[in-house]
């Protein structure tokens, strides 16, 4: 039975090994020149993340069960209007498409509170008849994690859950030490994330949904830690094409948090690893549709790019004195981001400025 288990979190109960810390730093870099693709090509994203949102919803919903494929999610989509659904898979397929759309659209605002939790959770089995007595609410029956197969059928039980009686204490006790953990720093906001996520389906509080649940809470974790590349690649595609390590993962952790002695590496690898892949897979899309990638840029345009984006305009001599960069590299560089429709160029000579041309295509004239 799951009972203190976050009481066992300590410094000495996570292990930073090479691995691990290699990998957070790749995931870093990535996030980073992230931040600045999706404010210069921001149009040209789009179907990106139609795309991954179709896979997604089609890949959570799957992992629980679910027998539609992705391309029967896509045509469901064009039809989301309707109110009737005919099966049980449609109406978690809707649930899971509202939830998504929610956290995309709202997750500046969406605090990881028990109160938010429980309203993502009735967002999300809005749709479900069966589930209606539930919506929002921590369950009252014995739970348990369960794994299924590629045909959608219980192959036995990763894990056995907290009590309905323990479950409102350990979700309080739970988002008191997410609270802490993210305000002290002590610990990456990716190691962060992974605990709270594997101890979140340990406790497992509500009575249908958690799975789901925890895949909606991870992405609207990520992108309040500043990881905005999270809607346009699919994390969710990347745990079913790995649905024996996720569970195998999952047991590994989660037998440890009885012993006294949690060991969090199994979890915190396989996690690191899926967004590895889900990095990987979005480089790939972005080569195809020719899509700006701005770790193959020099660095000092990527510079002359982040001021810009920072300040609204930029000058030459700003790198000079920031950076001490030579003013005649400088001009070509300037040069080549005009060319390359990324800068616009106002003034002459020394009076020279410019601007990010996506901001001028989204008729954002107050820098001008």
């Amino acid at each position: 039975m799951v009972k203190e288990f976050i009481s066992l979190f300590n410094d000495s109960t996570v292990v930073m090994t090479p691995e691990i810390q290699a990998m957070i730093t790749s995931l870093e870099a990535f996030r980073d020149s992230w931040t600045l693709s999706d404010e210069l090509v921001p149009e040209r994203l789009t179907s990106l993340r139609k795309v991954a949102t179709v896979e997604s919803v089609a890949s959570s919903t799957r992992i629980e069960g679910s027998k539609m494929s992705d391309s029967e999610v896509e045509e469901f989509f064009f039809r989301l209007t309707i109110t009737k659904f005919v099966n049980r898979d449609e109406e978690e397929v809707a649930g899971y498409a509202a939830a998504m759309e929610l956290v995309f659209d709202a997750w500046v605002e969406i605090t990881i509170t028990e109160n938010h939790v429980k309203q993502l959770h009735r967002d999300l089995l809005k749709f479900s008849l069966k589930d209606v007595r539930h919506l929002g609410e921590y369950k009252t029956h014995e739970n348990r994690v369960a794994a299924f197969n590629s045909d959608g059928v219980e192959t036995g039980t990763v894990f056995e859950t907290a009590t309905p009686f323990d479950t409102p204490r350990l979700m309080a006790e739970l988002h008191e030490w997410l609270r802490v953990a993210m305000e002290e720093k002590r610990h990456h906001e990716l190691i962060i994330i992974a605990i709270y996520i594997v101890v979140f389906l340990a406790i497992h509080p509500f009575e249908d949904g958690n799975g789901r649940l925890s895949r909606i809470l991870t992405t609207l974790l990520l992108l309040r830690a500043g990881y905005r590349f999270v809607p346009y690649g699919s994390l969710e595609a990347v745990v079913e094409q790995n649905k024996e390590e996720y569970y195998r993962a999952l047991r590994e952790t989660q037998v440890t948090l009885r012993s006294g002695q949690p060991n969090w590496q199994p979890w915190l690898v396989f996690i690191l690893r899926s967004m590895q892949t889900q990095v990987g897979r979005l480089k790939l899309k972005l080569e195809r549709e020719k899509i700006l990638q701005l770790a193959e840029m020099p660095q000092i345009a990527i510079k002359i790019l982040e001021l810009a984006r920072q300040q609204g305009r930029v000058k030459p001599s700003d790198l000079v004195t920031l950076y001490g960069y030579n003013r005649n590299t400088l001009k070509n560089h300037f040069a080549s981001l005009v060319e390359q429709q990324m800068l616009v160029r106002f003034g002459k000579g020394p009076a020279t400025w410019y601007i990010l041309a996506s901001r001028i295509r989204a008729g954002d004239t107050k820098i001008i």
